[in-house]
């Protein structure tokens, strides 16, 4: 649900994450590699660097990827508007064969 979340935020996300800390925290988590992270530390613009970290993210078969990077933006405490908007109930549904959202 996590990942649906993120894919539905992504404008929001790169346009108000700073990068650095996440990279930070999802490499020392063992979300994404040491080349993924020096290549994402290299590059100069933030809104690219959320843009292909959220990429790599979307693309990793790691099932803690969003959790953790969810993990990382509730650690910075400017981001608290951001953390109620990702908790907020969606009334979509999980289950395909349901039909009542939950």
């Amino acid at each position: 649900m996590l990942k649906i979340k993120f894919r539905k935020l992504h404008a929001t996300v790169v346009n108000n994450v700073n990068p650095n800390n996440v990279i930070n925290f999802l490499f020392q988590e063992g979300v994404i590699g040491a080349v993924d992270m020096r290549a994402l530390v290299n590059m100069s613009n933030p809104q690219q660097q959320c843009i292909k970290l959220l990429e790599l993210l979307h693309k990793s078969e790691n099932p803690q990827a969003f959790v953790k990077l969810y993990a990382a933006i509730k650690a910075e405490s400017h981001l608290q508007w951001l953390i109620d908007r990702i908790d907020e109930p969606t009334g979509e549904c999980l289950f395909k064969d349901s039909k009542k959202p939950l």
